[in-house]
């Protein structure tokens, strides 16, 4: 409660100081600057009284010498003038510089010899430099036989007020600081809970489900909202978990009955007839136990590797010195040829289930698929900036520091543009490879634990057909590379393995 009362009371401080602090300057400079007129104007009044009394009896010494006091005291020089402004007393050379230097002394003379006391001249703001003019006649009526002129400079005075707005500038900064002093610490309590949604937000857009908000820090409406939001996680994680669990259960649960079932059809062999379709029917059957199996086989295997969602580091090295003897092996059996351009020393974040596995997939895909003479294995690394997304469309964290393409093309048949975006959906198989063995879920499988690690999986087009009739297949793997490496300018070049 006292620090909602804190964030509402030294705002309107700060605010009520600000509203009265321009007033008051202003009334400042105008008391100031009244003041030192109304200091000339007596001045002026009594000498112009003593001026009147020694012009008529001829005794102008003493008012002489009274003058030049003055000026030696003030600095102000003081004038009698008659009415053609010739100086009658009063140091006539510096009240003649000072009379040169000010535009709207003669019409302020002019006024006086008329008989008419004058106004206040100049600007009286502390930044213009213009001096106090002011003049009163000597006589009276028609009788005006002078002006008794004075010409005060104000940089004494403007600098009293510039000494006095700082002085309230410095009474107004003092809130403002203490508002920064309370608002900060007050603020941070605020906004740390709100980080923690985001940062929370960020890590299970990447499919961690099990991170939860801090429910204890923070204002009671982010508490209730991080409580809102962990309630919101645990019914979300309960139904991927109990849907994972079923796929799980169901596979496995209906493997034992379909081996059952494919062997007592198997059995049936030696009791069909010599004649007849009973033979087709019996080949279409056992394939298509064949494919069942398969499919239960695949969906355990995606529901075992989905629930793993942590990526760990991985030298690329060292997944493809696995493996890229057993690649050479299918591909020559196949007739194939394989070829692998890798560099040396990448390490990345592998993806849940292993790197391995998705590159042995899309390798079967080459294999089986694409009727290709020629694949081709290769590995490039990328500055951060090239874009690296993972779940939801989002620029991950760890890409920040680079990424690494990993490319598996062939010469083959290759998939038109437009099916390329089916491709990655489950079960999705194009018409042409209907009667080949597979599920349609290898390559949906391997886009979605690449996202899980911060990455993506892109098809392209593959490497160019020898008949020049088009171009291949060709899938793309983007992975971050791992944050705890940095690039070095002595990185060795890319060799081929």
């Amino acid at each position: 409660m006292h620090r909602r009362l804190l964030v509402v009371l030294v705002p309107l401080a700060v605010l009520l100081v600000a509203a009265l602090g321009v007033p008051l300057s202003i009334t400042v400079a105008e008391r100031e600057m009244q003041e030192t007129y109304v200091d000339r104007l007596n001045d002026v009044g009594r000498f112009a009284s003593l001026a009147d009394t020694a012009l008529s009896t001829g005794r102008t010494e003493a008012l002489q010498q009274e003058l030049a006091r003055y000026h030696e005291l003030y600095g102000i020089p003081v004038a009698v003038i008659d009415t053609s402004g010739t100086v009658l007393l009063g140091p006539a050379a510096a009240y003649q510089r000072a009379a040169r230097a000010e535009p709207a002394l003669p019409g302020i003379v002019t006024a006086a010899l008329a008989g008419a006391r004058s106004e206040p001249s100049g600007e009286w703001a502390p930044w213009d430099d213009s001096a106090l003019v002011v003049a009163e006649p000597v006589g009276r009526d028609s009788e005006v036989v002078g002006a008794v002129v004075t010409v005060s400079d104000l940089a004494r005075t403007r600098n009293r007020i510039l000494v006095r707005w700082a002085q309230l500038a410095l009474l107004g900064l003092l809130p403002l600081v203490a508002l920064v002093a309370v608002a900060w610490p007050v603020s941070a309590w605020v906004l740390r809970p709100v980080r923690e949604l985001d940062a929370a937000s960020s890590r299970i857009s990447q499919g961690d489900l099990t991170i939860r908000a801090d429910a204890e820090a923070g204002p009671v409406e982010l508490r209730r909202l991080a409580e809102s939001f962990n309630t919101m996680m645990d019914a979300v994680e309960n139904a991927v978990q109990r849907q994972r669990a079923f796929v799980s259960d169901a596979s496995h649960q209906l493997r034992n009955p379909l081996t059952s079932l494919r062997l007592a059809v198997e059995s049936l062999e030696p009791h069909l007839r010599t004649t007849g379709g009973g033979h087709q029917v019996y080949e279409v059957a056992v394939d298509e136990l064949k494919a069942m199996q398969r499919m239960l086989n695949s969906l355990q295997a995606s529901a075992r590797m989905e629930s793993m969602r942590t990526a760990s580091p991985v030298d690329l090295d060292a997944v493809l010195e696995t493996r890229v003897d057993r690649w050479r092996a299918l591909t020559a059996t196949a007739g194939q040829t394989l070829t692998v351009d890798v560099p040396p020393g990448l390490r990345l974040l592998e993806p849940p289930g292993g790197l391995g596995s998705i590159l042995d997939e899309l390798i079967s895909n080459a294999l089986r698929l694409s009727d290709a003479r020629v694949i081709e294995v290769s590995a490039r690394a990328a500055p951060g900036d090239a874009g690296t997304t993972g779940r939801a469309g989002t620029v991950t964290d760890s890409a920040a520091g680079g990424v690494v393409t990993i490319a598996v093309r062939d010469d083959g048949q290759g998939i038109d543009a437009s099916e390329r975006a089916q491709a990655l959906r489950r079960f999705w198989r194009s018409p042409r490879h209907q009667n080949v063995s597979g599920t349609g879920l290898g390559l949906a499988i391997c886009a979605d634990l690449v996202g899980a690690a911060g990455g993506e999986v892109r098809l392209e087009e593959g490497l160019p057909r020898p008949d020049g009739s088009g171009h291949g297949f060709a899938a793309v793997i983007a992975l971050p590379l791992d944050p705890r490496v940095t690039s070095s300018p002595d990185a060795p070049t890319p060799s081929p393995v």
